[in-house]
């Protein structure tokens, strides 16, 4: 029987120590043959796309313990969360998840587990609707979203308008002291 560990951080700025800590301070021993950790990918990326974690769910066997931190470590998409448990509990691994306190492999931990989950990805859809919200007042505020404008567009469209060619165009500006990108002269190509 093995403890195998699984910790994950959104962004490179932040760290698994706490992480680290957290399932130390409760009682797992963990080898470092064992402890498997993806950093920088968002709990919205799937399971099978994270590198660290498909590792750790092949490597689990019969009797081994999968702990995490917290069920939002695995993913806060329901049905994701949820097929990585099923994955871990058809192998025989019994899966426990410290901050909502709860051993994953027993009858109230898999109820708690779909009730975890669900709220995770109710967050997470709030969270969506609140920057949708946020986008829209700003636009209605005229906030400019977005790639910020070309100050020397209308001088792109009138060179295409005279006929000018892309190296052509490309020429003028630059004779005038002025930079824009292939993809920025093409966008005011009529």
């Amino acid at each position: 029987m093995a403890v195998i560990t699984y910790l994950r951080v959104s962004t490179n700025d932040q760290t698994i120590e706490n992480q680290r800590r957290q399932i130390n301070d409760a009682g797992y021993q963990v080898e470092k043959d064992f402890e498997f950790f993806d950093e920088g990918i968002s709990g919205a990326i799937p399971a099978l796309k994270r590198p660290a974690l498909t590792e750790a769910v092949k490597m689990a066997r019969k009797g081994d313990i999968f702990v995490v931190s917290a069920i939002d470590r695995l993913g806060r998409d329901a049905v994701d969360v949820l097929t990585t448990v099923k994955a871990l509990d058809s192998k025989g691994v019994k899966v426990v998840s410290l901050r909502e306190g709860f051993d994953l492999s027993t009858p109230a931990g898999k109820m708690m587990l779909h009730m975890m989950a669900g709220f995770a990805e109710m967050e997470k859809n709030l969270i969506a609707e609140r920057r949708t919200a946020g986008i829209e007042r700003a636009k209605a505020d005229g906030v400019h979203m977005g790639r910020p404008k070309c100050e020397h567009g209308e001088l792109i469209a009138s060179l295409w308008a005279n006929g000018l060619s892309y190296p052509e165009i490309v020429a003028e500006l630059t004779s005038r002291g002025f930079k824009a990108g292939k993809t920025t002269i093409y966008s005011f190509k009529k």
